[in-house]
């Protein structure tokens, strides 16, 4: 069994909306907890499990934004990884994360490597990451900044590039940094890996002190928000929330600003494997596999005379492309994205046009999930809603009253315990209950098997603005 002192201390970055993925990635659900590449894990389940060789790694922790807390800890189930989840109240940037995780390590040993990564990048060769973090984590317990370099295959220009400087004599393999490149033009591009810039992976692995020494140094501002926010944070669940009002006053900037571009004990051990941060539908269909045709193809495609295009279909939709090159095709139950492949990375600004316009899609599925499990508008007019609501076996959702509208539920599977004011029932399959404007209840499922019931709402107004909350075992805010 390896010494607990020896491995290296995982954090896995999880915030980011990842809006140039829309509309599979969403605020409500971003791309890191989508299927977006594998079609049994979400990018973010791959990213934990890259990091179980317990002869390298210890049990990792994960840094989110406390409205993705549910998702990460039922990812976290389905893939069966213990990890340790830390809530930011709301995103400050890499270097607050950053310093929250080298304070986190420094409790349990000053001199824990910690290895910082993202929720959402793509590795080939999962042997040959821990081969590398193994061979950087000698030159962080030297005493450098350690980051991956990626040998480039192409003149990217949606990556930042890192020069090469001389060797580090106490880490074989490892060069110094002899500077950072922000994105370059495809022009600059070409020029960099002429001269053998390697691509920055956004990997870090440093020692928790130095690190901190580092931003004592370069960021005060930033460490002092941090450690105030950790010395201030509760426990929720299984959760650890950062003191909201400290974390604030964090200045948003990022680790590669802060420190990594200031520090004078930058190093880089250049890799070679398959690797891409899947940033835009043109990355994730370079990361696809292809048909003779050049075609990346996921759900419910029919072609004709199509070449190198990526078709996304989710649901029961069938979708088809006619005669098309190089493009991108997304459709969702409520949304659909057609793009060129080389405009790809635009979507973003796509989106900002959206939320001026007030689109609802901008930010929110049609499924929207909870932490006892989701419900899907199926339809809405003036007056009435209908939803399907899906309830996890001992989900339970909070004990709530609407001014505006009254609800009907109808099992359609399982079994559901229904408090209604003071009184409990249990509604089987093929049952209803009805609950009035006003009235006080609850919803559990008490079974072993999914509760699925369809809710009809009928009111002036059924927002979900219009839930009073009264008790919530999840730790959500009234109303």
């Amino acid at each position: 069994m390896a010494d607990p002192s020896a491995l290296v201390l995982p954090f896995i970055l999880c915030g980011g909306s990842g809006t140039r993925l829309w509309p599979v990635s969403r605020e409500s659900m971003p791309k890191q907890f989508a299927r977006l590449v594998d079609v049994s894990e979400s990018t973010f389940q791959t990213t934990a499990r890259r990091v179980g060789d317990t002869d390298v790694f210890a049990q990792p922790a994960v840094i989110a934004a406390a409205e993705s807390r549910f998702i990460v800890a039922e990812q976290l189930a389905q893939a069966g990884i213990a990890a340790d989840i830390i809530l930011e109240p709301e995103g400050r940037d890499s270097a607050a994360a950053v310093a929250v995780a080298a304070l986190h390590a420094a409790r349990f040993n000053p001199e824990t490597v910690v290895l910082i990564m993202a929720a959402d990048h793509v590795i080939g060769d999962v042997a040959a990451f821990a081969s590398a973090v193994r061979a950087a984590a000698v030159g962080a317990r030297a005493g450098y900044t350690m980051t991956l370099g990626i040998e480039p295959t192409h003149p990217a220009t949606d990556y930042g590039y890192i020069h090469r400087g001389g060797a580090i004599a106490e880490a074989e393999g490892a060069l110094a940094v002899a500077r950072f490149v922000e994105k370059p033009d495809a022009e600059g591009a070409a020029a960099l890996i002429a001269e053998g810039a390697l691509w920055n992976s956004g990997y870090f692995l440093f020692r928790a002190d130095l690190m901190l020494a580092e931003l004592e140094a370069h960021a005060p501002e930033v460490l002092a928000s941090a450690r105030a926010a950790l010395d201030n944070a509760t426990t929720d669940l299984d959760f650890v929330r950062l003191d909201a009002a400290a974390f604030a006053k964090a200045p948003k900037i990022s680790i590669d600003y802060a420190v990594m571009e200031r520090t004078t004990r930058a190093g880089v051990l250049p890799v070679s494997f398959p690797w891409s941060d899947v940033g835009t539908w043109d990355a994730v269909w370079q990361v696809l596999p292809q048909d003779t045709y050049g075609n990346a193809v996921r759900g419910r495609v029919e072609m004709l005379d199509t070449t190198n295009s990526l078709v996304h279909s989710e649901g029961e939709g069938l979708t088809t492309v006619v005669g098309l090159d190089n493009v991108v095709v997304v459709a969702t139950p409520d949304a659909v994205l057609v793009t060129s492949k080389a405009q790809s990375g635009r979507v973003k600004e796509l989106v900002g046009v959206l939320r001026a316009r007030a689109h609802p899609e901008a930010d929110a599925h049609r499924r929207m999930y909870r932490p006892w499990g989701w419900y899907q508008r199926v339809d809405i007019g003036e007056r009435f809603q209908v939803k399907r609501i899906m309830v996890t076996p001992g989900g339970r959702l909070s004990l709530q009253k609407h001014y505006h509208r009254a609800e009907h539920w109808v099992v359609v599977r399982g079994t559901a315990e229904v408090t209604l004011n003071d009184d409990l029932v249990l509604v089987h399959e093929n049952e209803a209950v009805y609950l009035p404007i006003g009235s006080m209840h609850r919803l559990t499922n008490p079974g072993k098997i999914p509760l699925e019931l369809i809710e009809v709402q009928v009111g002036s107004y059924t927002g979900e603005d219009d839930i009073i909350r009264v008790e919530d075992i999840y730790g959500r805010s009234p109303g």
